[in-house]
């Protein structure tokens, strides 16, 4: 359900038509859902229990990435996911995975550059240097907070989320 970024829309109507839609078929299966089990029909109402509820649920990954698009932060539900691969790799793909990881998010100029102090920048440079499956884990713990903190109260607040459960309490 959720695109990769390949096919992100380019444009800003084409951003907002293809977040419609991604909301919108939420929202149908939902209501569709409402005749299901009930812990499907409850799932958004979850999501606002905690960060990680929302992250381990495909449809709430979703829907939160969308969100992230929509306010052009896209980048660190992105490096974050990568992070999540990354670790489940084996070895002989480390290497070459670490780098495109840290070329596409954490070094400077990076096309999209994640928002890390200079000193995690440091620490996960250095880490480059012997890519293990633990190389990224400050960068991805800070980016993991800084959304915890930051995007997912913002996503709860939005109206997106809340026509969504809406929709989901009065089904």
């Amino acid at each position: 359900m959720c695109r990769g970024l390949e096919s992100l829309p380019i444009t800003c109507l084409e951003r907002a038509k293809e977040l419609k839609a991604l909301f919108g078929s939420l929202l149908q299966r939902s209501e569709h859902s409402l005749t299901g089990l009930h812990d499907e029909v409850n799932e958004p109402l979850k999501w606002k229990e905690s960060f990680d509820n929302l992250l381990s649920s495909q449809d709430g990954l979703c829907l939160f990435r969308a969100f992230l698009v929509s306010e052009f932060s896209e980048e660190n539900i992105a490096f974050y996911l990568a992070c999540e691969d990354y670790r489940t790799s084996k070895p002989p793909k480390l290497a070459a995975k670490a780098r495109k990881i840290y070329k596409e998010f954490v070094c400077s100029d990076a096309p999209r550059e994640v928002n890390l102090d200079h000193a995690t920048k440091e620490v996960t440079r250095e880490n480059m240097t012997r890519p293990s499956q633990s190389c990224f884990d400050q960068a991805q713990d800070k980016i993991y907070t800084l959304m915890e903190k930051d995007c997912y109260p913002r996503f709860l607040r939005s109206s997106a989320y809340l026509n969504l459960t809406r929709e989901t309490k009065t089904g």
